[in-house]
């Protein structure tokens, strides 16, 4: 008998780095349980991988716990041996200033980036635990949730939570054989930039103007590889940047006088 393929359940799979994730799994040959809130996308991809691989969409704003459920317990009994959880979903919205920012989108923030993380992540443990071992957490994080930056306030709160939520995790559950990776990327050109500056086309090609930016299809890379390591391997963090993003000196503010 042929052994059935691993499902990667994938959040935030509408665009970007889920997208991109998605369509690098079924190149590999995994099945697929694909969500985000826009439905024609995940139609659209759901058109696009289903002649290769096994594909199960779901409409679904992670910020809401009883929708979560519904989507979890509704899962095709062929989709629910789920041996990968990729927390894709997130967003950042604002450039200015904390004293500018619009409230609004930090509450925005804070719900899609943890409690949204939390809800799906609680409510597929016990589908991980049972597959066990060689089971995976992917959260994308970013590298803002420890390296500070002007603007980055609420956004780069919300990922250093997601870091330290999954060394938490981690060590909750390794001992049923399930893996935890905080995957945290550096400057990545997509949708998400625009999403964050509002629609504005000039802020986001002058942020991308010089450079060679991580691409969503680099990350995914990524999360194959750790997805697809040996069961008892377990890379906790994995910080990737593209070649022209630095570091820089500590900022100094003086007095003019």
């Amino acid at each position: 008998m042929h052994e059935a393929r691993p499902v990667a359940f994938i959040t935030g799979a509408t665009s970007g780095i889920g997208a991109a994730c998605a369509r690098r799994f079924a190149a590999a040959g995994w099945a697929l349980v694909l969500t985000g809130r826009r439905v024609d996308r995940l139609a659209s991809l759901q058109r696009e991988l289903e002649s290769a691989v096994p594909v199960h969409v779901a409409e679904l704003d992670v910020t809401d716990h009883a929708a979560v459920a519904r989507v979890v317990e509704a899962l095709p009994p062929s989709f629910t041996g789920i041996r990968l959880l990729l927390n894709s979903a997130g967003l950042a919205l604002g450039k200015g200033p904390a004293q500018d920012a619009d409230l609004a989108d930090w509450h925005r923030m804070v719900d899609t980036n943890i409690t949204g993380l939390v809800n799906v992540t609680r409510l597929l443990l016990p589908r991980l635990i049972e597959t066990g071992p060689g089971a995976t957490v992917i959260n994308i994080g970013s590298i803002a949730g420890h390296t500070p930056y002007p603007g980055g306030h609420v956004y780069g709160a919300t990922k250093a939570f997601v870091e330290q939520f999954s060394y938490n995790l981690r060590c909750d559950v390794s001992g049923q054989g399930v893996r935890v990776t905080d995957l945290a990327p550096g400057m990545t050109e997509s949708e998400f930039t625009l999403v964050r500056m509002k629609g504005d086309h000039a802020v986001v090609d002058d942020y991308y103007r010089g450079t060679r930016a991580l691409r969503p299809e680099d990350v995914a890379e990524q999360a194959l590889h750790i997805a697809e390591l040996p069961p008892h391997v377990n890379i906790t963090r994995l910080e990737v940047t593209p070649l022209c993003q630095q570091w820089s000196p500590f900022t100094i503010l003086r007095d003019d006088a």
